[in-house]
């Protein structure tokens, strides 16, 4: 949308007129101050400012937007009938202007540059999008990165202090690891144990399972260096995938000579145990793995397709379907869809991303509360919303987390209110001694005792439980947009704070949602 921005009414209707003459979107703003206003609530795409204005004048609009990452982007045009000279033509390109156009303006020549900066700020804004995208994945790729040679030195720690012979192979074959327990068996770290002659058979076996990608297991017969004893043990060799992909094998040798010389009973019980320590070894090494493995497809393989589809649907939408409402209502709730399905996906891995160890720090919960404040400033507007926040307190947190507690609490307010009745939302806090939703008021106390209370739909507190489980809502999703994990993530966030978190409601009437936290 192109904003105009002219204290002289009658030059905004001639600029509008020939702006829609062309199909472009026009709004205006009849000083420098109501410009500023709303540029703060809308994302323009071009803005055509008159120089000489009363009050804020066209260069102090410009030079205000400069200053701020949100707007000093935006194309500025000057337009002036009476600032001709070449020191104001000069002025307007240092104040950050990309024009200085003088009156009387040529409609041809006007709207071949509107449109020519148009398209130069739609391909700024795509190409920065572009590179928003390309500069997470390669933060995402050296985050795998580094987690996966950490996990490595942590499975290699691991396969040290087991019993069993343990050995690492990369991909390509060679022998990348062994633990200390394969000297006794091998005198070089590249070559495996002697098997004994009547085993060879099972070495080429485990060559054609390499070859296949899949896992190997045998009993075998291998020379121990010291007594030249042929002993039995229980080879077991599995890839280690990621996206799909063998990245190295991990085997081990599991002596079971003496299960082999016992009853038939004993040799069961033994079995099984050793199944169920490798089952237990096989699940702390890929863990942290397949955690990782999560976010990435939830990142990258999940999102990218729901984007492709609303890109799409909405090419169609302004190309073919521009005068079939019923097709246009179609394409409408489709994409409404996708919109709920990307949202769902970055609420997943929001909620998996809580089980990383990130360091806690001094907190003002005040500054926490105001930013939440100031992304919902449209919302609050919107609905006319009274919100009070008396003074929180500081305390030792993850200021990201907690941020993103008040955000969906704050959040749910706005949403679940009810209508033609403005919200009005209170968030107070007091010292309390102990972690107990009823503990006395304590100045000095090690807990505090935060409130957020609304005046909203509410709900049955026979429910309680059940708002705070993953995917779990109370009501019709068709009426009220969500994904149904914003209170799981906060529930989750509390308690990885030592905190505790519960609500109060009656429905129609509203909801206080209460939150313990050690100072």
């Amino acid at each position: 949308m192109i904003l105009i921005v002219d204290d002289i009414k009658a030059n905004i209707i001639a600029l509008k007129k020939i702006l829609e003459l062309h199909n472009l979107p026009v709004d205006s703003a009849e000083s420098g101050e109501e410009a500023l206003k709303k540029i703060l609530k809308v994302d323009y795409s071009l803005i055509i400012m008159d120089v000489q204005m009363p009050g804020m004048d066209g260069f102090e609009v410009v030079e205000t937007l400069s200053g701020s990452n949100r707007t000093k982007d935006i194309p500025v045009i000057f337009l002036s009938a009476i600032n001709k000279q070449k020191k104001y033509i000069s002025k307007g390109y240092e104040t950050g202007g990309v024009d200085y156009i003088t009156k009387p303006v040529d409609p041809d020549l006007f709207i071949l540059k509107v449109k020519t900066f148009l398209k130069l700020s739609e391909q700024k804004t795509e190409l920065k999008n572009i590179h928003g995208i390309l500069s997470k994945e390669i933060e995402i790729r050296k985050e795998a990165q580094e987690i996966l040679s950490h996990q490595m030195e942590e499975l290699q720690s691991v396969l040290q202090m087991l019993p069993e012979i343990a050995f690492i192979v990369s991909k390509e074959g060679p022998i990348e690891y062994v633990n200390d327990q394969w000297f006794q068996y091998s005198t070089d770290p590249l070559v495996f144990p002697e098997a004994h002659p009547e085993d060879h058979h099972l070495c080429e076996s485990w060559e054609k399972h390499f070859e296949n990608g899949k896992e190997f297991r045998c009993e075998m017969r291998i020379r121990h260096l010291s007594t030249n004893e042929f002993r039995y043990f229980k080879m077991k060799i599995v890839p280690i995938k990621y996206n799909e992909t063998i990245t190295r094998w991990v085997g081990t040798f599991t002596d079971i000579q003496d299960q082999k010389l016992a009853n038939e009973i004993l040799e069961v019980k033994v079995a099984e145990r050793t199944k169920e320590l490798i089952a237990k070894n096989q699940e702390l090494e890929f863990s942290n793995h397949e955690l990782q493995q999560f976010s990435w497809v939830v990142s990258h393989d999940l999102k990218e397709p729901v984007r492709k589809i609303e890109m799409f649907i909405k090419l169609l939408k302004e190309k073919y379907l521009i005068e079939d409402d019923k097709a246009t209502d179609y394409v409408n709730r489709t994409l409404g869809s996708a919109g709920r399905m990307s949202k769902l996906i970055s609420d997943l891995l929001d909620y998996s991303r809580l089980s990383a160890n990130v360091p806690f720090e001094k907190t003002d919960l005040n500054e926490v509360v105001n930013e939440v404040l100031a992304d919902f400033d449209y919302q609050i507007e919107e609905k006319k919303a009274s919100i009070k926040v008396d003074d929180l307190p500081v305390i030792k947190s993850i200021p990201s987390q907690l941020r993103q507690v008040f955000q969906n609490l704050i959040g749910n307010s706005l949403k679940f209110s009810k209508q033609d009745i403005s919200p009005e939302i209170e968030i107070f806090s007091e010292f309390i001694e102990e972690k107990d939703f009823n503990s006395k008021s304590s100045p000095t106390g090690n807990y505090c005792r935060i409130t957020v209370k609304d005046n909203g739909i509410g709900f049955d507190e026979n429910y309680l439980n059940k708002i705070f489980i993953i995917f779990q809502s109370l009501n019709d999703r068709q009426a009220y947009e969500g994904t149904g994990i914003g209170l799981a993530i906060a529930k989750k966030i509390i308690e990885k704070h030592n905190g505790l978190i519960t609500a109060k409601s009656q429905t129609g009437i509203g909801s206080s949602f209460i939150i313990i936290l050690p100072v």
